[in-house]
């Protein structure tokens, strides 16, 4: 009889799409990693830098198989690491994203799934819970704590989002929180607080990384022939970032208390 801890030598039909990958990231996640960048995304948000992502079923197709041999062709660098599932937005391939995770964790690997949790559903839960019964660690990305700002700044309700968190926590999925800090949409005082009561109401989120705005996408559109959003913004400085920081965590401790 099989062990379960051995892998499935059965063979997938299903096709994935990537826009790219990166073999030794650093920062989508612990150690370091096969990082996947997933081809499609609903989101449209102000600050987005890779519009060359949103468009679905183009990129490179690629197998479940085809990817976890460029896993073991690298497995000695990722020995603290894994696998990254990033965008785009993964959950738009949610079938073949989690037959990706379940044969990696076949194999022992660390999966971690970078998402907005924009497409979560509730009629969908049973395949959720298959997802997340294969993924080890989320990176959510939190746009705005307020309704009409999410809804201002990617086009989208963030009722969705708030759902895909509740239910994490009841599937007792760790979760680190990432926000992106952007001057005069993310940066000011009731938002940062608002990231905070969120993330202290939360008992399965492990920690949080404010990532500081940054102006690379707006090459990406003119290339694309795209107006961008935000154009002339300047990044945004370290020190900004570290303030929002601040008051994020002052909040929390707050909500908690």
């Amino acid at each position: 009889m099989k062990s379960s801890h051995e892998p499935s030598t059965a063979v997938s039909e299903e096709i994935g799409y990537l826009h790219s990958m990166e073999t030794f990231g650093t920062v989508d996640g612990p150690g370091i990693r096969l990082v996947l960048f997933f081809q499609g995304c609903p989101m449209r948000c102000l600050y987005c830098h890779n519009p060359d992502t949103w468009t679905p079923r183009k990129g490179q197709p690629v197998t479940v198989e085809e990817l976890l041999k460029v896993y073991e062709k690298n497995k000695i660098y990722y020995q603290n690491g894994g696998i990254t599932a990033t965008g785009g937005e993964p959950l738009l391939q949610l079938s073949f994203l989690t037959e990706l995770f379940e044969k990696a964790k076949e194999r022992g690997i660390h999966t971690c799934l970078d998402t907005s949790g924009i497409l979560f559903s509730q009629k969908q839960a049973a395949a959720y819970v298959r997802l997340l019964n294969a993924t080890d660690l989320i990176l959510l990305d939190l746009k705005h704590s307020d309704p009409s700002g999410h809804k201002a700044l990617t086009g989208h309700s963030q009722d969705a989002v708030l759902d895909f968190l509740s239910f994490t926590e009841e599937r007792k999925t760790p979760v680190i929180i990432r926000h992106v800090i952007v001057s005069g949409i993310t940066d000011f005082p009731e938002e940062l607080d608002g990231i905070g009561r969120m993330i202290a109401a939360h008992s399965n989120i492990k920690g949080f990384e404010v990532l500081p705005y940054h102006s690379m996408g707006e090459q990406k559109y003119e290339e694309l022939g795209l107006d961008y959003p935000l154009k002339g913004m300047k990044n945004l400085p370290q020190e900004q970032a570290a303030n929002a920081r601040k008051r994020i965590l002052q909040s929390i401790a707050h909500h908690r208390h």
